[in-house]
């Protein structure tokens, strides 16, 4: 295996800088505004981080059963996301069945729609790896899918409040799962109230452990999956990962799919 390069500190500082240097412009105090400034500075930084870690893939099977699709990808880019934060270099994003062709191109109207008129919303999502279950999120809302224009400004919107609020706000009802081996799997957007484990619970590969939702920063129903290298998301490094019991249209064995392209699980 390749040496891992050190896990870099990346924690929301870009909003606790912004905040800082307003509030320090409002109440005309240099320091509070130069010391904001700098976290700002600092923080983009580290956000927008360049660096990957290389690693021998871990291997996991997909969170979901049935028919999907693979959304951002890391067989078609890395940072898979676009960032390097919160683990998400290698992170991929799974939409059920047709969710994705029934919504596209994105329309002006309506702004937003239920979440339950989508198909993925509601489906089963499993464990990805053995393990011990070491955190879980369960009580954030699912909001409406932000599918068009207006939805899209919306959701950046929002976005910039759930990241002053940290990762946790960023991925919703979330589990994460600690392997064998000591790496971590994560689980994300899953649906309030749906999650099946705790803390301390010991889950095997394929166990139901919550259901599809539309919680965090998420603009449809979909699920978000990552393997880091350590539990805490702010200071996680994302690990490169294959997919086992996975295979493609045609029924081969798929190990890593691209952006767009079906699987089935």
């Amino acid at each position: 295996m390749t040496t891992r390069l050190p896990a870099r500190l990346r924690i929301p500082l870009t909003g606790t800088g912004l905040v800082a240097t307003i509030l320090g412009l409002v109440v005309d105090s240099s320091p509070l505004a130069f010391a904001g400034a700098a976290l700002l500075v600092v923080g983009l930084l580290l956000y927008f981080r360049v660096g990957t870690v290389r690693a021998r893939p871990v291997a996991i099977r997909p969170p979901v059963r049935g028919c999907w699709s693979a959304l951002n990808s890391p067989a078609d880019k890395v940072p898979s996301h676009g960032l390097h934060a919160y683990g998400q270099t290698y992170a991929m994003d799974l939409v059920h069945g047709s969710d994705l062709a029934d919504h596209e191109p994105l329309s002006w109207w309506p702004p937003t729609q239920p979440a339950d008129r989508f198909s993925g919303f509601g489906q089963p999502i499993v464990a990805p790896v053995d393990g011990t279950v070491v955190h879980v999120e369960n009580r954030q809302r699912d909001h409406r899918a932000r599918m068009s224009w207006p939805g899209l400004a919306l959701f950046f919107a929002e976005g910039t409040v759930r990241e002053i609020a940290g990762p946790r706000r960023l991925l919703g009802n979330h589990v994460v799962i600690e392997m064998p081996d000591s790496d971590f799997a994560l689980v994300a957007h899953l649906r309030r109230g749906s999650v099946a484990v705790e803390p301390g619970d010991r889950v095997t590969a394929g166990q139901p452990i919550g259901e599809c939702g539309n919680s965090g920063s998420s603009t449809m129903p979909h699920v978000h999956f990552q393997v880091m290298d350590r539990p805490q998301i702010a200071l996680a490094a994302g690990l490169p990962f294959t997919l086992t019991d996975a295979t493609d249209a045609e029924g081969r064995p798929l190990a890593l799919p691209a952006g767009r392209q079906a699987i089935h699980a």
